[in-house]
């Protein structure tokens, strides 16, 4: 038992006082004078006898009541330990991530999540919430109440493991701070850290809050499945994680005006196939009814009006294979000989290829130069009759250095399937056997900062790519390889060519890189900037000569079409989704956790909490027994003879 105010009990020492009064009696006696002496004498005896044992039952409530007061005074208690002793620390981790709009016993897990930490936590106590978008730190519930009731979902979500770090740079350094860290969640996957690295001095607490409905059917994704000379087919593939539903309506709209209208029976997944006209901006939206998670019912989409990507060829030798790949229905071709090159139109191109010169020109070495450091791509392809040193003069920019030319038939074995040119679905799989095209003579590369994307078998290298070059280590004549024959050679320079001018894609996804170019003139301290219903944001953006190179991840925040505005005129427009990672709804065992305490109530994590350094007062049983006593008292002077 501890006091609140121990200075008090000093006060015990007034017990004295009562020993004093009933052990000198002060009152006087009057004699009276009775015929019958010797009964007298016997009453009085038994009279004192009594009198006695009453005085000291008085004494000793007397005393009883006195020292009971002065211990409710000095205000006695008991807890478990000398936490309470200790200032504390709590920060509240509150998952706002889609997967939350689910809904649980009393309501969307979100909503009720804000409810019990509103209920549960003194409005006067100081604690650090956050989100997965927000901080609110070192405040009042008092002062965040309405921020918390106001909360809106967020289309990132943080893992468990990366929410407790951040928790921990929010508590302060003081060792002698109890802390305590409340994860709140619907742990979906990826599966949970179950051996999180915590401070002995920090209380990690877990709150799994569970949906009672599972059902989720979400617009996955979208693709272009075929296009035609009429039209282009769209395919939408929806996703179930619940149960088997019938006749699902599934609309397509253009500018908010429904142009299609379908419906499906989806199981696990689904597919339905719409069709739109070609040569039309479409800005659409697939649109679904489902009552559980909400964010994943619509998929945006655009197309624009098609934009060519510019493509010159500097030929020294044939270009037909050139001209079959960079057909007029994505590319504006140009090829031109070097003795007829118009350096006028370098600076509009977005990918150049030198078609084995045997020289390159000082005029067209410091103009190639100029291009790749605004943005450009050149493909170097050599001459099996060459000038070396012309070559290297122009390679030494890209510190690239070729030595002279080996004769050995070599096979070209080996593909950088990583490399941005094949990343992107060429492949179903990586292939091991193969067809190998062949070379029957090559240079040797030397470079530190160049990148394999195909390389010989004895390692050395047959396409490599460094500081937007993408450089041939041999002839691509019929006489010196059949690498023109081989199906490598489409995917490999129609990817450079799209690397080059990097057009918008159906859509993008809220939280990734995303990385597309506008074919626009900018004036000086002009900037793009992504409009939609009248709020517009600044993107990340990089002007080059006849281009700007657009990087977006932070934003945009929310699902839509935006319009790509350059001085108040609209370029193009973009589509941005949120992420259907949360749609599936698979959720993290938490049983497997030691070193963390774990509940699905955040009511009965914060009741450990308080137990912890709970009080238990008890002035008011002293108070109680001070009454006790003093009732003691008065029935003893009433009613004891």
């Amino acid at each position: 038992m501890q006091f609140k105010n121990p200075e008090l009990l000093y006060a015990l020492f007034l017990l004295v006082i009562p020993i004093i009064v009933h052990l000198f009696q002060l009152r006087k006696f009057k004699k009276i004078a009775f015929t019958n002496v010797a009964f007298l004498k016997e009453a009085k005896l038994e009279a004192r006898k009594s009198s006695q044992i009453k005085k000291w039952l008085i004494l000793f409530t007397r005393m009883g009541i006195l020292a009971a007061l002065i211990f409710a005074f000095a205000q006695p208690f008991t807890s478990k330990n000398n936490t309470f002793k200790t200032e504390k620390e709590t920060v509240i981790y509150l998952d706002n991530s889609f997967s939350m709009q689910a809904k649980g016993n009393k309501g969307e897990l979100l909503k009720r999540a804000v409810q019990d930490i509103i209920t549960n936590i003194p409005e006067d106590e100081v604690i650090t919430v956050f989100t997965n978008n927000a901080i609110f730190k070192n405040n009042t519930i008092k002062a965040i109440k309405n921020d918390l009731l106001k909360l809106d979902y967020a289309s990132n979500q943080l893992t468990s493991e990366n929410a407790f770090l951040k928790s921990t740079t929010l508590l302060s350094d003081n060792s002698n701070v109890s802390k305590n860290i409340i994860l709140i969640s619907d742990y979906q996957e990826p599966k949970l850290n179950e051996k999180i690295e915590k401070d002995t001095l920090i209380n990690l607490s877990l709150v799994k809050l569970t949906p009672t409905n599972k059902n989720n059917i979400a617009v996955d994704s979208v693709y272009i499945s075929n296009i035609n000379p009429t039209a282009i087919e769209v395919k939408v593939l929806l996703k179930n994680s619940g149960k088997p539903v019938k006749n699902l309506p599934i609309a397509l709209y253009n500018n908010d005006i429904v142009i299609a209208k379908t419906s499906v029976t989806i199981n696990g997944k689904a597919e339905t196939t719409f069709s739109l006209p070609v040569n039309q901006t479409i800005n659409a939206k697939v649109t679904i009814n489902d009552s559980n998670l909400l964010f994943d019912n619509t998929l945006y989409f655009n197309i624009n009006k098609p934009n060519k990507i510019n493509v010159l060829s500097i030929n020294g030798n044939d270009d037909s294979f050139l001209k079959r790949i960079y057909n007029n229905t994505e590319f504006n071709y140009k090829a031109s000989p070097l003795n007829q090159l118009n350096y006028n139109i370098i600076d509009t191109q977005n990918l150049i290829i030198l078609n084995e010169l045997e020289a390159v020109p000082v005029a067209l070495n410091s103009a190639l130069k100029a291009f790749t450091n605004q943005g450009g791509i050149v493909i170097f392809i050599p001459s099996k009759n060459n000038n070396t040193t012309s070559y290297n003069q122009f390679l030494s920019s890209y510190n690239v250095t070729l030595s002279n030319i080996i004769t050995s038939k070599k096979n070209i074995t080996t593909i950088n399937y990583s490399h941005p040119i094949y990343n992107n679905g060429v492949f179903e799989k990586r292939i091991k056997n193969f067809q190998y095209p062949n070379v029957n003579s090559f240079y040797n590369l030397a470079s530190k900062n160049i990148t394999a994307v195909l390389t010989l078998e004895d390692g050395k290298f047959f396409l490599g790519e460094s500081k937007n070059l993408y450089i041939f280590t041999s002839s691509l004549s019929k006489e010196n390889s059949n690498f023109k024959n081989s199906p490598l050679i489409v995917p490999t320079l129609y990817n450079i060519a799209k690397q080059s001018f990097k057009l918008p894609e159906l859509y993008f996804t809220i939280g990734k890189e995303n990385v597309f170019d506008v074919a626009t003139k900018m004036q000086q301290d002009a900037v793009l900037y992504l409009e939609k219903e009248g709020s517009n944001m600044i993107p990340k953006q990089q002007y080059f000569n006849n281009k700007v190179v657009v990087n977006t991840s932070n934003t945009p925040t929310s699902a839509g079409i935006y319009a790509v505005v350059n001085m108040k005129k609209t370029i193009q427009q973009v589509s941005y989704n949120y992420n259907r990672e949360e749609s599936n709804l698979i959720y993290q065992d938490l049983s497997a956790i030691k070193n963390a305490t774990v509940s699905n109530s955040i009511s009965e994590i914060f009741d450990i909490i308080k137990s912890e350094t709970k009080i238990n007062a008890l002035w008011k049983w002293f108070a109680i027994f001070a009454l006790a006593l003093l009732i003691i008292e008065m029935c003893i002077l009433k009613f004891l003879k």
